[in-house]
């Protein structure tokens, strides 16, 4: 009966015994949970269990020329989203993707959040007043008169779920 021991490349000697990073830290006498906290700064940090308070090694870290960064917005409100010179209201559009693929719908307006508020209409299509990102609709050069539809009362809050209904889905 033979016994093959192998040096794994964090320092453990058999693979089945390995278990991460963590070994190696053990072994080492750092926690590991501390460790990851301090993988990305340079600290001193303590050994466990050690009697003197002053032993402590310094981690070498220096920052990568990859490193990524926070993205910082630099003004604070975001400009509108432009509307294609093709969408204009009373415009039949495509729908490219979601529920109503492939279904054909009157656009009616463009909403403050950018999105597009389009309608089958619900009675002809089964289409419902529906917000739509323009990305996802092919424009038509087909025109609808929709001199009689009013949307001036629907926003981007219209379609927000209100608290109360939610809950009735949760019980439910």
């Amino acid at each position: 009966l033979f016994f093959f021991f192998f040096q794994a490349e964090d320092g453990i000697r058999d693979a089945q015994e390995s278990r991460g990073l963590g070994d190696v830290y053990k072994r080492q006498g750092i926690n590991a949970e501390y460790m990851g906290k301090c993988i990305n700064q340079r600290i001193k940090i303590t050994m466990p269990g050690s009697k003197n308070p002053n032993a402590a090694r310094i981690t070498k870290w220096y920052p990568a020329d990859d490193q990524k960064t926070h993205f910082k917005r630099k003004n604070r409100v975001p400009k509108p989203t432009r509307l294609r010179a093709s969408i204009t209201p009373g415009t039949v559009l495509i729908i490219l993707s979601g529920r109503y693929r492939g279904k054909r719908v009157v656009f009616l307006k463009q909403l403050p959040s950018g999105l597009l508020l389009v309608t089958g209409p619900f009675k002809i299509n089964g289409v419902p007043l529906k917000r739509v990102n323009q990305a996802y609709v092919i424009p038509t050069s087909t025109k609808v008169d929709i001199s009689g539809a009013k949307s001036d009362s629907i926003n981007d809050d219209y379609f927000k779920v209100t608290q109360q209904l939610s809950l009735i889905h949760i019980s439910e």
